[in-house]
C-alpha cells in the first residue's frame, strides 16, 4: 500500500501502511544441481528439469534444517528472516535475511553440513505504477489496478493497494486484495472510523485521487473477512458491485488466468501485475520464509503490532534492472510467466529494496474458503 498527504500531490511512502518485516531465509546445504543458475536465468525459457519445489526430497531436507536454527537465527536482531534457497553456484542453502551487512564471523558458514548465504535486504516493508494500472477505468473493470478503502485517511494522509484478483466464494465474486490494503483501519484515530463489513471499495484508489473519494467509483463492498491477526496471510475480500468488475477476472496486461492454482517453487519465473510497477517479471528464490511483519492499525500514525509469518515465499526484487514490486503493489496476484491463463502462485504483501515476499496462493484460499476465476 502506499501513503498519499492530504496537503500535497506527492506519495510519500514507499510501501503503503507501513509494516516492517523481519526474515530469514534457510535451505540445506546438501550439493544439489540446480535447474539454472539465478544469474544466467533465462527468464523466458522454464526449466525442463524437477522443479525444486517443497514436494522435492532434497528441498524438504533442507527445509527441516532451517525450520530447526531458524529459532536461534532470529534472536539476533540484525536477522530478519529465513528461507531456503540456492548459493551463488546453484547447491541449495540456507537463506539468511539481515539488515545490514554482519560481516565475517556473525553468522555461521555451515549449518548441519549446509551452507549459509547472507542476503542483505534491509528492512522488509509491506507494499501497498504503469499509468494504466492507476488511472479511472470504465466499468466493468479490470484488476491489477489501483484501489482500497473508501476512507483509508488518518492523520494527514490517505492510502491505497492494488486490487489483485477475483475469486468465488459461496457462489458469489469478490476481489482479492491484502488486509492492510482493504481492512487494516482497527482503531477510531486519525478518521473517527474502523472498516465494517458492507463498506465501499472503490478504483483507483485514494493515493491517485488526491484523496477525494469522490473522484473514485464504488467497485466492491467489504466482506468482513480478514486474515489478521489470527490466520498466516494477509488477504481481505471485497463483493463486487453488479456491473463494475470484469466477471473472468481479467488482470490488466495479463489476461483472464486459471482456476487452478500451482506451488511455488526455486527458480520458477513469475509475473505480476500491480499499481505502481505495473506488470513486472521475476524469479522464486526461498520457500518456506518465516517473516516478522510491523503493521500499522490504520493509514497512518496508528498503534502497531508485528505479526510473524511462517512458510512464505520469497521473490528476488531486483531483475534485469527493474523492481518486482514497490510501494503500492500490495495485494498483486502472482502467477507464472506464461502468455496463456497462467495459474497462481501466491498473493504478494511485502518487501524490500532486494526481496519481495509472497502468501503461498493455497493458503489464502484455503483461509478464505475460495477459489480462483479463471479459466
Amino acid at each position: 500500500m502506499s501513503r498519499f498527504p492530504l496537503s500535497r500531490s506527492v506519495v510519500l511512502g514507499v510501501f503503503g501502511v507501513p509494516i516492517v518485516v523481519a526474515m530469514i531465509v534457510s535451505g540445506c546445504g546438501k550439493k544439489y544441481s540446480s535447474p539454472v543458475s539465478p544469474a544466467d536465468l533465462d527468464i523466458s525459457r522454464p526449466s525442463q528439469t524437477e522443479p525444486l519445489g517443497l514436494g522435492n526430497l532434497a528441498v524438504q531436507k533442507v527445509v527441516q534444517v532451517q525450520n530447526r536454527h531458524t529459532p536461534d537465527l532470529m534472536a539476533n536482531a540484525d536477522v530478519v528472516g529465513t528461507a531456503t534457497g540456492l548459493t551463488e553456484d546453484g547447491r541449495l542453502a540456507i537463506l539468511v535475511l539481515t539488515k545490514q551487512p554482519l560481516g565475517k564471523g556473525q553468522l555461521p558458514e555451515t549449518l548441519d553440513g549446509l551452507p549459509v548465504v547472507e542476503e542483505v535486504t534491509g528492512v522488509i516493508r509491506a507494499m501497498d505504477s504503469g499509468a494504466n494500472h492507476q488511472v479511472k477505468q470504465t466499468p466493468p473493470i479490470q484488476l491489477g489496478t489501483s484501489g482500497g478503502w473508501r476512507y483509508d485517511l488518518a492523520n494527514g494522509f490517505c492510502c491505497g493497494g492494488t486490487l489483485g484478483s477475483l475469486v468465488n466464494k459461496g457462489g458469489q465474486k469478490y476481489v482479492l486484495s491484502n488486509y492492510h490494503v482493504l481492512e487494516s483501519d482497527i482503531v477510531s484515530g486519525g478518521n473517527g472510523r474502523v472498516a465494517v463489513a458492507g463498506d465501499p471499495v472503490i478504483q483507483p484508489g485514494l493515493i491517485d485521487v488526491g484523496c477525494s473519494a469522490a473522484q473514485a467509483q464504488n467497485v466492491a463492498t467489504l466482506s468482513g473477512i480478514k486474515s489478521l491477526p489470527g490466520s498466516n496471510t494477509d488477504c481481505a475480500i471485497a463483493q463486487v458491485i453488479s456491473g463494475q468488475v470484469q466477471t473472468n477476472g481479467s488482470i490488466i496486461d495479463i489476461g483472464t488466468i486459471s482456476a487452478t492454482t500451482i506451488g511455488a517453487s526455486i527458480n520458477q519465473t513469475v509475473k505480476k501485475s500491480g499499481r505502481t510497477t505495473g506488470l513486472t517479471r521475476s524469479y522464486v528464490n526461498g520457500l518456506n520464509a518465516t517473516v516478522s511483519v510491523q503493521y500499522d492499525n490504520e493509514c497512518a500514525g496508528g498503534v502497531a503490532f508485528t505479526k510473524t509469518y511462517t512458510g512464505q515465499i520469497l521473490v528476488k526484487n531486483k531483475f534485469r534492472g527493474r523492481s518486482f514490486i514497490s510501494g503500492g503493489d500490495s495485494g498483486s496476484l502472482m502467477v507464472q510467466d506464461v502468455s496463456t491463463n497462467p495459474r497462481a502462485v501466491g498473493l504478494l504483501f511485502a518487501g524490500s529494496s532486494t526481496t519481495a515476499v509472497a502468501n503461498p496462493i493455497g493458503q489464502v484460499l484455503s483461509f478464505l474458503g475460495a477459489t480462483m476465476v479463471g479459466n
